[in-house]
């Protein structure tokens, strides 16, 4: 009988194969022509290697305790997967943050481009998007058809995102940008622009289909309901909450967030409101960084100081790890930053991306310095990088496939608040920067769950009190009672109410590796060694909150 790695390792060959877009994105190879079928077909088939796999784990037996841990981790995580198709959620995906139409454009981001023969694959890989494309659409369709489709608001913003790709609206194309560096010969140069082409006009075709044909099916109300929130719940966190106390600590992390920012507001500007503190911080010229490119190098210089301050002192990192690429990201998607983690074998390292708006020209550093520890070290890169060098100790799934947003998201917020203990946050416009993004991760938990399950907002906290949520005064909300620029908040509105279950999951995770390190130094006392625990902990790479809570108390 196969054991429960031998399966994992096999079960992500197989599924890389039916999946070019995570192949590439895990640097599996073999598979960087070619372009994911989102076609009902194509997920019928992953579908099937899921079901035989599950099977297979199901009946093996663990040889050790660390298979024990894997069998654990792939049961729950790839079983929710199997949960999501049934339930008609994976051929019905569509979104404007993480679906199978951000994939098709997102994944040129993470391909080579140095050479004629990297360009070549990409010629390819553009010129199979019209198919792609009509895959795509073919499952929306077939899922619309059995009254499965994603609200009109994801519906519309989508359709904007795809204008802009196809450069419909006033600029070129991404995909025009996208080959627009390559040095190659005539004949390649041909093919580059006629794939560019393809691409932008199957996204253009797209956008016109959703507008066009979709929107007119889809519901005009955001809300999906306790069913299917608590799914996407599951899904994100691995936990089964009581999603009536995960509202209400909300709300107790929140106003006592925003009591502690109230005190440093008053040191920086005494007497102003937070509004007026976070104007006069972004009107301070001490925290102002001009122009996209300053903006990046400003990240990569803070990025590498802390992979070069924190190694050997308070983490081990392995020269794999030391690598940390900050880039810009290609406009048209979201307002933000996120991480990719590195390939396999580290020969694309793990990088950094910031989505900002076009025409934003002065960054306010104080805004984003806990960001990129969040999302670089120790935050997303220490924890993902860590994972992938395990090759010894976890199977391919667990350190390249397996990713949980409330372990994950939960580590990074983590991490913010590690880097104030550790005195990289004593500046007081740095901590309020820090502050406020913890304080919009604890709105996140009230306003998602509030408005899916169209919860009552309690009284004594001072907004209207007694009616219950909507997407108005969700949006109303972040815009008032935090600090958030307003371009952010208005997406991350868009987000939460696309992709239910996710937002809350950051503040959950936290809250659960702060509790488990607690628990760790009183199990030890004297002897607690805060180094070992966050070695061993990250070691063990991604999984459900419920499984890392036991995991974490044999540490």
């Amino acid at each position: 009988m196969a054991s429960v790695h031998g399966i994992s390792d096999q079960y992500v060959a197989e599924y890389a194969a039916l999946d070019p877009i995570t192949a590439t994105a895990l640097g599996i190879p073999g598979h960087d022509e070619e372009l994911t079928d989102f076609s009902p077909d194509g997920h019928a088939a992953r579908q099937e290697i899921v079901t035989r796999a599950l099977r297979e784990i199901e009946a093996a037996e663990p040889a050790d305790r660390s298979e024990s841990a894997a069998k654990a981790v792939f049961l729950e995580r790839v079983g929710l997967e199997r949960e999501l198709y049934e339930a008609g959620e994976t051929e019905a995906s569509l979104n404007v943050i993480a679906s199978p139409v951000q994939s098709l454009r997102d994944i040129f981001d993470q391909m080579p481009t140095e050479t004629p023969e990297e360009w070549a694959v990409i010629a390819k890989r553009l010129a199979a998007m019209p198919d792609a494309i009509a895959n795509l659409r073919a499952s929306l369709a077939r899922s619309a058809d059995r009254g499965k489709v994603s609200a009109i608001r994801q519906v519309n913003r989508v359709a904007e995102q795809c204008s802009v790709w196809a450069g419909l609206s006033g600029g070129q194309s991404f995909f025009t940008s996208l080959i627009a560096p390559a040095t190659v010969d005539t004949s390649l140069r041909t093919d580059l622009e006629a794939g560019a082409r393809a691409a932008a006009e199957a996204y253009a075709d797209f956008a016109q289909f959703l507008r066009t044909e979709l929107a007119p099916k889809a519901p005009a109300k955001d809300a999906v309901g306790e069913e299917s929130y608590r799914l996407g719940s599951r899904f994100f966190t691995g936990s089964r909450l009581d999603l009536a106390e995960a509202y209400e600590w909300g709300w107790q992390e929140f106003l006592g967030i925003e009591a502690e920012m109230k005190e440093i507001g008053a040191r920086i500007l005494p007497g102003a409101s937070l509004t007026e503190v976070g104007r006069a911080l972004d009107e301070n010229p001490r925290y102002h960084i001009h122009g996209k490119d300053a903006f990046r190098d400003w990240m990569q210089q803070l990025s590498d100081k802390a992979l070069l301050d924190l190694r050997d002192v308070h983490f081990e990192l392995p020269d794999a790890l030391m690598t940390l690429e900050c880039r810009i990201a290609p406009p048209g998607g979201g307002v933000g930053a996120y991480y990719t983690p590195p390939t396999a074998d580290f020969s694309r390292p793990g990088r950094m991306w910031w989505s900002v708006p076009d025409d934003k020209e002065v960054y306010p550093t104080w805004r984003e310095t806990s960001t990129v520890y969040h999302e670089g070290v120790p935050g997303h890169h220490l924890q993902c990088a860590t994972a992938v060098h395990q090759s010894e100790t976890l199977n391919d799934y667990q350190r390249l496939m397996c990713w949980v947003s409330g372990h994950g998201e939960g580590w990074a917020l983590y991490s913010e608040r590690l880097m104030r203990e550790l005195g990289y946050l004593d500046d007081d416009g740095d901590l309020m920067g820090m502050l406020d993004a913890h304080l919009f991760r604890a709105a996140r938990v009230i306003i998602d769950i509030g408005m899916h399950l169209e919860l009552e907002i309690p009284r004594g906290t001072g907004f209207h009190e007694g009616e219950r949520w909507t997407p108005e005064l969700g949006l109303e909300f972040m815009l008032t009672r935090t600090l958030s620029e307003a371009a952010h908040v208005r997406d991350e509105i868009d987000r939460y109410l696309g992709w239910p279950g996710q937002a809350p999951a950051y503040k959950i995770g936290e809250r659960l590796w702060l509790a488990a390190r607690d628990d760790a130094r009183a199990r030890h006392g004297s002897s607690f060694d805060l180094k070992r625990f966050h070695k061993e902990a990250l070691e063990m790479g991604s999984m459900g909150l419920d499984t890392l809570r036991e995991r974490l108390a044999e540490i």
